[in-house]
């Protein structure tokens, strides 16, 4: 890592940069994973008085809005330049941390459905100018050969954290914890951003040429990826599939006590803790394999991984209903652990791979898409998806088994697609030669 080699020639001001964008960039993903996944749920349904469907139309709306503000946010700092530039990012941050604070603040007060529309309106704006200006960063902050390691780091302290605190999942919990850490945040990003500091500007200075030679990502070379290309919109694909896949069986596990009593909602830390080694251990895995192999390789392996969690899910589930007296009651470990190991893999690649597919001149626009697409509109769908399946009463089993046979197909398809790919190109080397 070329880190250490800063760390050992005593260059503090890139080591600096590497802790403010995991420190900037894992407080971000905690917040969505546990305050706007988790937390306005418990919102809608508990203090405002809807429906869990009603709720999820409303979360739909904040995704496709958090979407179409990302784009237009990421588009317009690609053609002002914005991109490029270290300071203009950091003001948007402040901006995004300042508003989210205040909104986070004000959420346990909402009792009206008009409040809540208003309060996912804001979140939506904050949410979506937040993600170009946050995942552009990494042209300015990480060089391409750390930048899987890093995302590595960002995923574990991310994850680690959500899985171990807080245990109770109400939106007061969820206000009270982000609050306290937002506002030393917003005020140290104010200071940063401010440029009216000595200390503060004398570190920007040293961070803000670092795009032009660590800018251009690693699959930018030796040309960069157009946005209107296969190379771009293959991975958005697949991105998207990772995130539907993902959402459409967490949404039905995690609805089904048996499944999450010794996991996700266990009332033992001691099992929350075990997640939170299990990510951090899977996300450690996740940056060594984005370093040294194929994009496409890692996303094999999480589409595997999907595929034997759900394996495992269907097969306790299968157990129970054939034989009521070999059941224990509850999902065994290994299926959280595999669960946990597998979105670890796919969020290391989630954070590294979108600057990896820009330079400093389309990082915003491609952050916004990839982000925004893959991830906001993929899981608003799957949604959609398994509250259909709820209202068609599909059963436990019949739902994970089809979660398990798309994971399957985009597996087996992945891995055809590569193996085409490398004959055509062997037919091409041939005949060429």
């Amino acid at each position: 890592m070329r880190l250490f080699g800063f760390l050992r020639e005593r260059r503090w001001t890139p080591a600096v940069g590497y802790g403010l964008f995991v420190a900037l960039l894992a407080a971000g993903y905690y917040y969505n994973v546990t305050f706007v996944q988790l937390g306005l749920l418990d919102l809608g349904t508990r203090l405002v008085g809807m429906t869990e469907t009603q709720v999820s139309v409303w979360m739909a709306a904040l995704a496709l809005l958090t979407f179409g503000v990302a784009v237009a946010t990421g588009v317009t700092m690609d053609r002002r330049g914005w991109s490029a530039d270290l300071l203009v990012k950091l003001r948007l941050l402040f901006g995004v941390v300042a508003l989210q604070t205040v909104l986070t603040a004000g959420a346990p007060a909402i009792r009206t459905v008009p409040a809540f529309g208003a309060w996912i309106v804001a979140a939506s704006v904050a949410l979506g100018v937040g993600i170009p200006a946050s995942f552009g960063l990494t042209v300015d902050l990480v060089p391409v050969e750390d930048r899987g390691y890093v995302a590595a780091a960002t995923t574990a302290l991310a994850y680690f954290a959500a899985n171990v605190y807080p245990l109770d999942w109400s939106i007061e919990s969820f206000a009270a914890i982000m609050v306290a850490a937002m506002v030393p945040g917003a005020l140290a990003l104010g200071v940063l951003a401010s440029g009216r500091v000595g200390p503060a500007n004398r570190l920007l200075a040293g961070l803000a040429d670092q795009h032009e030679e660590w800018g251009v990502g690693r699959f930018c070379r030796p040309r960069p990826v157009r946005t209107r290309s296969v190379a771009f919109w293959g991975p958005v694909a697949l991105m998207f599939g990772v995130f539907f896949v993902d959402s459409l069986g967490f949404l039905r596990i995690v609805e089904t006590p048996a499944l999450v009593r010794g996991a996700w909602r266990s009332p033992d830390f001691a099992d929350h803790l075990f997640l939170g080694v299990v990510h951090v251990l899977g996300a450690l895995v996740a940056g060594v394999l984005y370093a040294n192999f194929d994009r496409n390789w890692l996303f094999a392996w999480v589409f595997g991984l999907f595929s034997l969690t759900h394996l495992f899910y269907t097969t306790d589930v299968r157990v129970a209903a054939w034989f009521p007296g070999l059941a224990s009651g509850g999902a065994s470990p290994l299926n959280s652990a595999v669960y946990a190991v597998a979105v670890s893999f796919y969020t290391t690649l989630n954070f590294a791979l979108w600057p990896d597919l820009s330079t400093p001149d389309t990082v915003g626009a491609h952050t916004a898409l990839g982000v925004g697409l893959a991830g906001w509109v993929a899981t608003f769908l799957s949604t959609a998806v398994a509250l259909y399946f709820e209202a068609a009463e599909v059963t436990l089993l019949s739902h994970l088994n089809l979660v398990n046979a798309l994971a399957l197909l985009l597996f087996a398809g992945l891995v055809a697609a590569v193996y085409l790919r490398r004959l055509v190109a062997a037919a091409r080397e041939a005949s060429a030669g």
